[in-house]
């Protein structure tokens, strides 16, 4: 197959167009580097079977030849991102996904759009099914990114209803992984950037809102067994598993901390007093926990790596970019 991936230099996007690369598919990978790592364009340009078009999806896409599917994952996708970039979003989220489906319609492909656990906003249901509509706030500080996905959700089913494209929607929750940013604004990566530099963990609220972490490589599975799949979605794809923030932070101490101090793995509970309070963000979500039941259904999907084996697999990579960062900062002697 020759498969479109959009977003193909973020963190998901390169994950996912390595995926199709080893099962032997082409994928034609197209960013903009508003978020995209050029680092993670350079990898996938060693590989046989790719290629990359420098391009903002808001504007139309003009491809030659066949095209098999069109997966749709350009966007900002952190708090700090989106917030720095709020027409981009929201244009990426609406005229994309218009130019995406439009390409995806001339070329006779499937589409599947990666949306996200933020369409449910502040749930008051918890777990979240895809049946749930959301609590989303249209004019908050979060508004941007979260009716940017519920818009594209909606132009993709009424591409679907009306003109008969083979559609997939994916509501991704929280992943996490190597290829990270550093500097992304997410929990998972501000805590260990944070925690391997010695600094306080910055902690919003009192550290009681809940969060569901996966890791990258399941998420990846998730997401091609849906577009391999006969179910259009929305599906949920996300680990289950619900976190207090406040035990993300304790057990990436636990992992950081002996690392880097040599000193014995309780101490990571004892540093859990290197916590530094601040407000709770305006509409932010308490709770975030994906009710997986039609993913288990209809792909046999659900995630196998847990919270500390993940993290064990992630840290060495941001350690890596912590110190190659701290390195480029260091004045010349």
């Amino acid at each position: 197959m020759r498969i479109v991936l959009t977003g193909a230099a973020g963190f998901l996007g390169s994950h996912l167009s390595e995926r199709f690369l080893d099962e032997g598919h082409t994928v034609v990978g197209v960013d903009n580097f508003i978020t995209g790592s050029r680092d993670n364009i350079a990898l996938l340009q060693e590989r046989e079977g790719f290629e990359f078009h420098l391009h903002d999806v808001s504007t139309p896409l003009f491809l030659s030849g066949p095209v098999d599917g069109i997966l749709h994952f350009a966007s900002p996708a952190s708090p700090v991102d989106y917030l720095e970039y709020p027409i981009q979003t929201l244009k990426v989220g609406s005229l994309g996904t218009h130019n995406m489906l439009g390409l995806a319609r001339e070329k006779g492909a499937r589409f599947l759009l990666a949306s996200t656990s933020e369409v449910y906003g502040d749930p008051a249901i918890h777990p979240q099914p895809e049946t749930y509509w959301g609590n989303v706030n249209p004019v908050g500080p979060r508004g941007v990114y979260d009716e940017a996905k519920r818009f594209a959700e909606a132009m993709t089913s009424a591409y679907r209803s009306h003109h008969g494209l083979d559609t997939r929607i994916v509501r991704i929750f929280n992943t996490y992984g190597p290829r990270m940013r550093p500097g992304d604004g997410r929990v998972v990566s501000n805590f260990i950037v944070q925690a391997l530099r010695g600094e306080s963990l910055t902690l919003y609220g009192d550290g009681s809102q809940t969060r569901s972490f996966c890791y990258v490589s399941d998420l990846v599975e998730g997401i091609y067994r849906l577009f391999h799949s006969d179910c259009p979605g929305p599906v949920n794809l996300g680990n289950p598993v619900e976190f207090t923030v406040r035990e993300l932070a304790e057990e990436i101490l636990r992992q950081v901390v002996p690392s880097k101090a040599g000193s014995d793995p309780k101490s990571g509970v004892e540093n859990a007093s290197r916590l530094r309070r601040l407000p709770l963000p305006e509409d932010d979500p308490k709770v975030r926990q994906p009710d997986i039941t039609l993913a288990r259904r209809e792909l046999g999907w659900e995630p196998v790596v847990d919270l500390h084996d993940g993290l064990t697999r992630t840290i060495p990579w941001f350690r890596k970019q912590v110190e190659e960062s701290d390195a480029r900062a260091r004045p010349l002697t």
